[in-house]
């Protein structure tokens, strides 16, 4: 498999995200705000030729967006091998290649989010274990922190207190998200006239900067959909199932 590694310069031309595949769509054009914004922080998006199918984006934690502190580490945003293209090595080839780039960078370990069993658009934790990954941190919601330290006497990374018990105060459903997924473009909005069609109290929390996201009441910021105060789900909503979501609440 080819890789390319995508730039500030090559940005527009890039097809960049997992699902979609109209590089004007508004979820495209979002995503691609919110990386050009982030490359001259250190952030890496390396991905397969195939459109779409293969890709890792990471950067370093102090700027993650996201309530860590892991100084010195690097912090993998997103791991992604689509479908048809698993089992062929792929993964190994983009972990491989963030870890040979974050010890020439100097970095201390990488670290990323999971759970103890596999979520949609987290992390898959058997395959961290697999890559020697170790959870170093766990918030109350069940969403832990796994980390792959460079050196045996490297400090373990842990998250804020902001996020350890994910709550927020109010009544009805409460989302904060972030632009780093580009699917939040077309879909929060979706929710939020959904929601006000059907008169369920719902208000959207758009985090739109690092300090934002690095205070935020959840671990996981790219999509954190709470309910009188608890939190539910990182997965995203279309109107279908938020509708049935709302239902069961």
């Amino acid at each position: 498999m080819e890789y390319i590694r995508v730039t500030k310069e090559n940005l527009e031309k890039e097809h960049i995200c997992c699902a979609i595949s109209n590089n004007k769509d508004v979820q495209v054009a979002s995503k691609k705000a919110w990386l050009a914004d982030r490359f001259d922080e250190g952030l890496v998006f390396l991905k397969s030729v195939e459109r779409g199918k293969c890709f890792i984006e990471y950067i370093p934690a102090e700027f993650a967006w996201n309530p860590l502190l892991a100084d010195g580490y690097m912090y993998i945003d997103c791991l992604w091998v689509s479908g048809s293209f698993k089992g062929h090595g792929y993964s190994n080839d983009l972990l491989s290649a963030c870890i040979e780039d974050s010890k020439a960078k100097g970095r201390k370990g990488l670290c990323i989010l999971s759970t103890a069993k596999k979520k949609p658009f987290l992390a898959d934790p058997k395959y961290l274990k697999y890559k020697d990954f170790t959870v170093c941190d766990k918030a109350d919601n069940g969403i832990e922190l796994w980390y792959l330290p460079f050196s045996d006497d490297a400090e373990p990374p842990r998250f804020r207190e902001c996020a350890r018990r994910p709550h927020v105060d109010g009544e009805g459903y409460v989302l904060y998200y972030t632009s780093q997924c580009p699917f939040n473009a077309k879909y929060v909005p979706i929710v939020e006239q959904t929601a006000a069609d059907h008169g369920i109290p719902f208000r959207a929390v758009h985090l739109e900067s690092r300090e934002e996201a690095q205070n935020a009441p959840t671990p996981v910021t790219t999509y954190a959909l709470f309910h009188d105060g608890r939190y539910l789900t990182n997965e995203q909503m279309n109107d279908t199932k938020f509708l049935k979501l709302a239902a069961k609440s």
